[in-house]
């Protein structure tokens, strides 16, 4: 048997390399599929989480402004004083703005991605006032003296 019969042309080797090369690309391809699914699932859930969070925030200092206002219709010479702790969110706190008038509290995003108004009874004497950098600090102190409920980061001076 000389050389030349021993070497053949053989493409079947070749034919499986390449169905080697395919089955990887396609295995890339459905990899980066999923982790931009995933990846979408996990930033739509994070700023679900976030809208919800500020929500409660905005419920909880409004019910505490309520609460001011009824003690304040109680005795209107008392110092109410509470603490509202503030959910924790994702995000750039230091954007928003929570701002407290007679009729309504605020919250505003200066980047103009949440915005939400909770209306206030207005039911006592007190007029309303305090604007609040969300980004300073956990605790929201709503405080009612002398005729004015307001809010504010600071504890108030006893």
């Amino acid at each position: 048997m000389s050389r030349s019969e021993l070497l053949k042309d053989d493409d079947s080797a070749a034919a499986t390399e390449l169905g080697y090369v395919f089955t990887f690309l396609l295995g890339v391809l459905l990899l980066s599929m999923f982790s931009v699914w995933a990846w979408d699932i996990e930033n739509s859930t994070r700023n679900r989480w976030n809208e919800q969070a500020l929500e409660n925030n905005l419920r909880e200092v409004a019910s505490a402004v309520e609460r001011a206002d009824a003690a304040s219709r109680i005795d209107p010479s008392v110092l109410y004083a509470e603490p509202v702790k503030l959910q924790a969110v994702q995000i750039d706190a230091a954007q928003l703005t929570m701002i407290l008038d007679d009729s309504e509290l605020n919250l505003i995003d200066s980047r103009g991605r949440f915005s939400d108004t909770i209306s206030i009874s207005a039911a006592s004497a007190a007029t309303h006032e305090g604007e609040v950098n969300l980004g300073k600090g956990s605790i929201v102190w709503v405080v009612y003296h002398e005729g004015v409920t307001s809010i504010s980061m600071k504890a108030p001076d006893t």
